[in-house]
């Protein structure tokens, strides 16, 4: 599985710097910037240290949208309890959740939010599920970059120690393809009418396990 780190409109350059630095050191090499400020600078490329590579490679994006458009799985990360009715997850449990959808995703992606405010809740709403890390005390809060690390950290102990060929061979993106069929049945339904069920709906289905996953796309299958 692919996963890129996503960082909606970093205001420092050191900050986007350092995660790239992060990044690089956990063993990953995706960045992606939303409406960013001067990575390139030399600010930035020092806080890089060695992963100046990472920088010169971000992939730039106007908005969130577009920056989660090949995506099959997509999570925010918040250190903060937002109004939108969502669950949160421990950063600690993404490695077992993401392992129970097998081969069914192939590109992932962590997406953080801006250093003063975060991710706003309609931002929150664009992604799949929702993730925080568990602090003994609310403040002083993370830097953006330790969040990047933490994270990194978190799944490259998962991702880079699988043992090949764990899973059976199986048509990748499943579960971005199940959650769009399912999209369309429920708007449909006209239960995007109600966006408070909508999207505590699609939540759910984005917990889904691989057997679950299978077998709801038969039922979507057949009512296609």
């Amino acid at each position: 599985m692919n996963v890129c780190f996503i960082l909606v409109e970093p205001a420092v350059p050191e900050n986007v710097g350092a995660s790239a630095r992060a990044i690089k050191t956990m063993g990953f090499k995706r960045l992606r910037l939303v409406n960013p400020c001067d990575h390139l600078n030399s600010e930035a490329r020092m806080l890089a240290h060695a992963s100046g590579e990472i920088l010169e490679e971000a992939e730039v994006y106007p908005g969130l949208t577009e920056a989660l458009s090949d995506l099959d799985l997509s999570i925010a990360t918040t250190a903060k309890t937002r109004d939108a009715r969502v669950d949160f997850h421990r950063n600690t449990d993404l490695p077992d959740m993401i392992r129970a959808k097998g081969n069914t995703i192939k590109n992932a992606g962590i997406v953080f939010g801006r250093e003063e405010s975060g991710l706003s809740n309609d931002e929150i709403r664009m992604c799949d599920l929702v993730s925080t890390i568990p602090l003994k005390q609310a403040y002083p809060s993370l830097n953006l970059s330790q969040a990047v690390m933490i994270y990194a950290y978190t799944l490259a102990d998962f991702l880079f120690t699988e043992k090949a060929g764990e899973y059976p061979a199986i048509k990748p993106g499943e579960l971005r393809v199940m959650i769009d069929k399912s999209k369309a049945l429920l708007r449909k339904l006209e239960m995007d009418r109600n966006p408070a069920l909508y999207n505590r709906v699609l939540e759910r289905l984005a917990l889904m396990k691989e057997d679950d996953i299978h077998l709801l796309l038969s039922v979507l299958g057949r009512l296609e």
